[in-house]
């Protein structure tokens, strides 16, 4: 893929974006409350699968390179050892499937509502194990899942609800799609 003036441009735009969600945190456990994910379903909206997944490898290999730009103005290798790192990690994936799913032919309010569920249950299904072993197994916190899934999951499920809808709406206008 030959990446266009404008392509990195749009790239580098949602680098920036997902790194100023970061800035809009809240520390409420281990995972803090951002503005990152929406920043991350809406690039995946609106770039396709494969910028909005260059999108977040930048940011991410910006942030471990040592720019504050993650949660909390951090930075540097040692977030690999934060409970948190695997929603980062998740980042990537779901970026590549919500573009993958919204550059299909069927590009309708009910695809988008598809891409970004299924975008967040899979940022839950990469970010969970990731916290579930840096907290039991570097931190011997000796958690159970329920402890795990009620700090890095069920606390968040109304907020991602809200950014989701809200991500799913701001794609809707910019891309142009019908309907509801």
């Amino acid at each position: 893929m030959k990446l266009s003036t404008k392509d990195i441009t749009q790239i580098g735009m949602f680098t920036a974006l997902t790194a100023i969600g970061a800035f809009v945190s809240i520390p409420v456990g281990p995972v803090p409350i951002t503005l990152q994910s929406f920043f991350v379903l809406l690039s995946g909206i609106i770039l396709g699968s494969k910028k909005a997944m260059y999108s977040q490898i930048a940011y991410l290999l910006l942030g471990l390179s040592g720019l504050p730009i993650f949660s909390n103005f951090t930075g540097g290798f040692q977030a690999v050892f934060k409970p948190s790192f695997g929603f980062l990690i998740g980042y990537i994936t779901i970026a590549f499937l919500i573009g993958k799913i919204t550059e299909s032919k069927s590009n309708n309010t009910n695809n988008l509502i598809l891409a970004v569920f299924l975008g967040t249950v899979v940022l839950y299904i990469i970010g969970i194990p990731y916290m579930y072993y840096i907290l039991n197994i570097m931190l011997d916190k000796n958690l159970n899942i329920m402890q795990v899934l009620n700090m890095g999951m069920f606390m968040f499920i109304p907020g991602d609800t809200v950014k989701a809808a809200l991500a799913v709406y701001v794609g809707k206008k910019i891309k142009g799609y019908k309907g509801i």
